[in-house]
């Protein structure tokens, strides 16, 4: 996806002559239209049009050009926007989706309209913050115009290049808007970035694309990249990324990117799942819906795109990414149920299910970042289980932590993100589940409480380091709908990692 151009104008709105102007309105407690001085003149007329209210998701357009407003606006069309009343929003949590999910929907009127370059009127509205508007909205439209059509041809009647431009003019001092704008946008095209990854096919987005495009990243951004190859894991004795490899012939990659400021009193250890196809191994998926297995790699595209807009915002904490890679295949020498893996660190595993292979790669990368890097902190991101979905449909990712501290930060950046987060236990109970008669641990614990007897086996990989599992099966792909929430990848978890690192820069 090609980024698009953000503009701030020193012009005033009115002079804007551009094809489409946005701007917004909200209501008062008696349900009355509050607006900007620059539409107050239309109110009169507004008030004729009663299926207009300025309620949330009500919007109407408007062509000043034959309107009776003539003259006061030189934009070829108006789109104003309802954001409902403002007291009835609970939080501000609400008010943030609320806004996202405003700029999804100016972003489909773009598409429908095809329309490239877009002005936006940031108003003076009581109770309204003018850079939750600018990061929100303009991160709405963003996540929503998405398009992936590399491998698409288009009839040129259909063809919508996509937005390539948003020119925003504001009522108020412009420092704080372009602040959150900022953040919107670096949040949004991280996103973005995540879905290109996923939607690529899987024989086009291998581990040695994740390599790749690690190593641009780095060149790009003064980050730190090392790729370890599978000789070098073998020697290390990471038999979990090894063991999912043996049916492939594409050769696994750990790849490592490394965020060092010049001053950090903590690390943060980010570890993504990079399994570019699942095929389920020799206990093969069935064929309905296999064709989505490209998509277990959304763990690891989320850790990556989150590094490359740490990188540019330059916080204070240290941030080092690990991204376990590999597809899991049916060749002659792949993995078999019954079979004994040793991890790194020296941790024997039974194998009853080959399907259940990314906690294997997964425990692998946790174990050497840990002893490697010593952090403060880690957080895993994986499709992981089915289970989760039982569980919690496709509306919250599961999180299971041993830490309540990083787990409130994870809710808390999740709740602000749009992505929210709902914590599962772990405990003893649920860890007897995993216990094998053969070796230390088996890699399933049976289909009762599966999500959480998965984090049970990373959870023998962690020790006592804060940590923190991310179960995105449910979320990365088929979310929740929204307007700014496409068909296919949903980049989930990438906002909700660079709201957590920019949290820890503000604590």
């Amino acid at each position: 996806m090609k980024a698009t151009k953000i503009v701030y104008s020193k012009k005033k709105a009115e002079d804007y002559s551009g094809e489409f102007l946005v701007t917004f309105v909200a209501r008062d407690s008696e349900g009355v239209i509050v607006a900007d001085k620059l539409i107050t003149p239309m109110l009169k007329s507004l008030r004729e049009f009663k299926e207009f209210t300025g309620k949330k998701d009500n919007s109407i357009h408007l062509y000043p050009g034959i309107s009776q407003s003539k003259g006061l606006l030189q934009c070829k069309r108006l789109l104003l926007l309802g954001l409902g009343e403002i007291g009835e929003i609970a939080d501000r949590y609400e008010m943030f989706e609320m806004l996202r999910g405003v700029g999804g929907t100016i972003a489909k009127e773009c598409r429908r309209n095809k329309i490239e370059t877009l002005g936006m009127y940031i108003p003076k509205i009581k109770g309204v913050d003018p850079a939750a508007v600018g990061e929100n909205v303009v991160a709405g439209i963003l996540l929503g115009a998405y398009q992936f059509l590399k491998y698409k041809k288009q009839d040129d009647d259909d063809a919508y290049p996509g937005l390539k431009k948003i020119e925003i003019f504001s009522a108020v001092a412009s420092g704080k808007i372009r602040n959150g704008v900022t953040r919107g946008c670096n949040s949004a095209l991280a996103a973005c970035a995540a879905r290109d990854m996923a939607n690529e096919p899987g024989n086009m987005w291998t581990p040695t694309h994740f390599a790749q495009y690690a190593k641009k990243a780095a060149r790009e951004l003064d980050l730190q990249c090392t790729i370890l190859e599978k000789s070098q894991m073998a020697k290390l004795g990471m038999g979990g990324i090894i063991a999912v490899n043996q049916g492939s012939t594409e050769p696994p990659k750990l790849v490592i990117l490394e965020y060092n400021p010049e001053k950090s009193t903590e690390t943060v250890l980010l570890v993504g799942k990079g399994l570019t196809f699942d095929s389920g191994g020799i206990s093969l998926k069935p064929g309905p819906g296999m064709m989505d297995m490209k998509y277990d790699m959304c763990g690891g595209a989320a850790v990556l795109a989150a590094m490359e807009t740490i990188a540019r915002e330059k916080p204070a904490v240290k941030v080092v990414a690990l991204i376990p890679s590999t597809d899991n295949m049916i060749g002659g020498g792949a993995l078999k149920p019954g079979d004994v893996i040793t991890h790194f660190g020296g941790i024997t595993s039974e194998i009853e299910n080959t399907d259940a292979e990314g906690r294997l790669i997964l425990a692998d990368a946790l174990a050497y970042g840990i002893e490697k890097f010593q952090p403060d902190y880690v957080v895993d991101l994986a499709t992981l289980t089915g289970a989760v979905i039982i569980a919690l449909g496709h509306h919250y990712s599961g999180l299971m932590s041993n830490n309540d501290l990083l787990a409130e930060r994870l809710i808390e950046a999740g709740k602000v993100s749009g992505e929210p987060l709902w914590r599962l236990p772990l405990g003893d109970m649920y860890a007897k589940q995993i216990k094998s008669q053969v070796a230390d641990i088996k890699n399933t614990g049976g289909r009762p409480a599966g999500s959480i007897t998965a984090a049970e086996y990373l959870h023998k990989f962690v020790g006592e380091v804060p940590w923190a599992h991310l179960d995105i099966a449910g979320t990365a792909w088929d979310f929740t709908e929204k307007s700014y929430i496409p068909k296919g990848p949903s980049g989930i978890g990438v906002r909700t990692l660079i709201e957590l690192i920019r949290q820890w820069e503000s604590d």
